[in-house]
């Protein structure tokens, strides 16, 4: 697993500030106030730190905004980094400082004095997400940022307020990894060998197999996967840090490579579908910060794991398929898939585990870029209060959701003249009519959500806390939803 960048807190010797080799950082409000840490620096420097923030460029700089200024004199660091920052960041603005600090820093070791300052262990969050780079298939020495020392005024108090956003740096670093692997690299079985791996922070894993999921019926799923020779699976991951009350579900699709099946893509931004097991890489992310920050609440996470290949024992267009539920699906388009994926999981989640709410994630379907673009995940749901929680948790963690329809009209749209029910309803509200496939397979108590992710799971360009590629979009905000929902 990529490691997340040393950060190291302690105290401010501003004698020793001559001495710090690398980076040094400092911040500077935008009225120009520095704090004592800065202008020991700008003392150092004969006024080089004031000469900066005078200039038109840090008038114009934006918070979070990083000015360098290389080779000061009367310091060995090799260069200043001074950072436009209020004197009471918000949230957005800490992390925001953290990551303009990370790309800036590069190989460099980062001395970044905050004395003070509020929301250092958000400044810290932003450094560690900003600092992630996949560099697991590239030859040569590889080597993650320096190291990172920040100076605070209470080093102990504020590591112990990072501690949490560390644990959820890890698991989005968790969920990065996943969705960038490429398929022959992360097959059916490596991936349920890596979810298996974190029973060793206390999750209770299991893997279901072929046999096991025939034995429960699961012909929906198992119908996707019968053209790989790949085995499909489900991967069953419990934390139980509660007490005896029903756990809360999340249900992920993990289509580790999606060629379309029979009803076949076209080749352009084909080699893009590694990513459309994102859905089960959010779940794997979010189960492994709650094991490492030890959540006081019981959650369960259960992934359906597949390949849609075309072959001679590829399932077809015209198809008739069984589910768990019972309930018959006609097979129109065979990359309609990640539907007959999760309606099987959901519906085991439900039998097995009476959840008291449940919310599944899919990189599902193109119409939701349409809709959406990059900058929101598309939520469906059944249930007013699990629907606003979650938003409300996506929104204070800076994570792009939108709530979208479902209705009676929709539901329509997928009704079969030979089964109960067909795979997709056709060009038209595309994403609302994948969702109303899967309310089908959610039972009327069971709060429920379903967040269609296929635009923000992985981007071609950086976001404002991840570099371009896989964003981990999601962990935060459902660590938080578990948090302020379930922990009280």
């Amino acid at each position: 697993m990529t490691q997340i960048a040393d950060i190291r807190f302690d105290a401010a010797d501003l004698d020793t500030l001559a001495e710090v080799a690398g980076l040094l950082a400092v911040l500077a409000t935008p009225e120009g106030k520095l704090d004592a840490g800065a202008r020991k620096v700008n003392a150092l420097t004969r006024k080089a730190v004031a000469r900066a923030i005078e200039s038109d460029a840090f008038a114009k700089a934006k918070d979070g905004d990083v000015m360098r200024l290389s080779f000061p004199a009367g310091l060995a660091a090799d260069a200043i980094l001074i950072v436009k920052s209020p004197a009471k960041p918000d949230q957005t603005t800490a992390r925001r400082i953290g990551a303009q600090l990370a790309k800036a820093q590069g190989k460099d070791a980062l001395t970044v004095l905050l004395g003070k300052t509020a929301r250092a262990e958000d400044i810290a969050l932003g450094l560690a997400l900003r600092s992630y780079d996949f560099n697991t298939h590239k030859s040569g020495t590889k080597s993650g940022p320096g190291a990172i020392t920040l100076l605070v005024d209470d080093p102990e108090a504020t590591a112990k307020a990072a501690k949490t956003g560390m644990a959820v740096a890890e698991g989005v670093f968790f969920t990065r990894d996943l969705t960038n692997e490429p398929a022959n690299v992360l097959t059916t079985d490596d991936f349920a060998a890596r979810l298996a791996a974190m029973q060793d922070l206390g999750l209770v894993v299991e893997i279901l197999e072929e046999d096991d999921l025939k034995k429960l019926g699961m012909g929906a799923l198992l119908a996707v996967g019968q053209g790989s020779a790949s085995p499909s699976k489900v991967v069953v991951m419990q934390w139980n840090g509660g007490g005896d009350e029903a756990p809360f579900a999340l249900v992920g699709k993990g289509v580790v490579f999606d060629t379309g099946g029979i009803s076949i893509k076209g080749a352009a931004g084909m080699e893009d579908m590694t990513m459309d097991m994102g859905g089960a890489g959010v779940v794997a992310g979010v189960m492994r910060t709650l094991a490492l920050r030890k959540a006081k609440t019981n959650v369960v996470g259960l992934v359906g794991i597949v390949e849609n290949m075309p072959s001679s024992t590829a399932y077809r267009p015209g198809d008739v398929l069984t589910s768990m539920k019972g309930d018959t699906i006609e097979v129109i388009n065979t990359d309609a898939e990640g539907r007959l994926v999760l309606a099987d999981v959901l519906w085991y989640a439900q039998d097995r585990f009476k959840p008291c709410g449940m919310i599944n994630l899919a990189t599902l379907t193109g119409a939701m870029l349409v809709a959406l673009g990059h900058e929101n995940a598309g939520v469906f749901s059944n249930n007013d209060d699990l629907a606003g929680a979650f938003l409300k948790a996506a929104g204070s963690e800076g994570e792009g959701a939108w709530r979208m329809p479902l209705a009676p009209a929709y539901d329509q749209l997928i009704d079969s003249n030979i089964a109960d029910m067909k795979n997709t309803g056709g060009r038209y509200a595309g994403s609302i009519t994948a969702g109303q496939f899967l309310q089908r397979f959610v039972k009327p108590d069971t709060p429920w959500c379903h967040l269609d992710i296929a635009g923000v799971a992985s981007v071609k360009s950086e976001t404002a806390l991840a570099p371009k590629g896989a964003t981990g979009w999601g962990v935060m905000a459902l660590n938080r939803l578990i948090a302020d929902k379930f922990e009280g």
